[in-house]
């Protein structure tokens, strides 16, 4: 009994610091700009940066949320609530671009209208030849819908 609950508790640890890691990464990801550091802090805590990159909320609807989750527990003052939805707006606000270097899976199928398969393959390709420079580099990953990427050429920033 007592090696079994060894054993857990290995795997408990284990699991804790594979999450750290990638939360670490998530917030590498994000755009540089003031607020970035508090959103890593209090946010990424508890979500992945894809669940609020592919929102695209306006000023009053980004403090509604940042209210909503310090309801739920999200430790954050009044001054970082301000420094959450400042960021939050200016970066992932309703006419903001998405990073196409940086944007996760989520956000491709969300905001471009892309299917799994399509967001995969343009992941897959930044992975394997850098960083996109323009759009057209878009047309260059197999199987992703050029239409698609034509359409929304002007909601993307590299």
């Amino acid at each position: 009994m007592k090696s079994s609950s060894k054993v857990l508790c290995s795997v408990a640890v284990g699991a804790s610091l594979c999450l750290a890691v990638p939360a670490d990464d998530e917030a590498k990801v994000l755009p540089d700009s003031p607020g970035k550091e508090v959103v890593a802090k209090v946010c990424i805590d508890c979500h992945d940066a894809g669940t609020f990159r592919k929102m695209r909320f306006n000023e009053d609807e980004w403090w509604e949320k940042v209210a909503d989750m310090v309801d739920r527990g999200a430790k954050a003052d009044d001054k970082q609530q301000a420094a959450i939805v400042g960021y939050l707006a200016k970066n992932f606000g309703r006419d903001s671009p998405i990073l196409m270097n940086s944007a996760p899976l989520s956000e491709l199928i969300v905001i471009l209208g892309l299917t799994p398969h399509e967001s995969e393959a343009v992941l897959s390709y930044r992975t394997d030849y850098g960083p996109f420079k323009q759009w057209q580099d878009l047309l260059k990953v197999p199987d992703v819908d050029a239409k698609k990427i034509e359409a929304k050429k002007d909601k993307m920033a590299f």
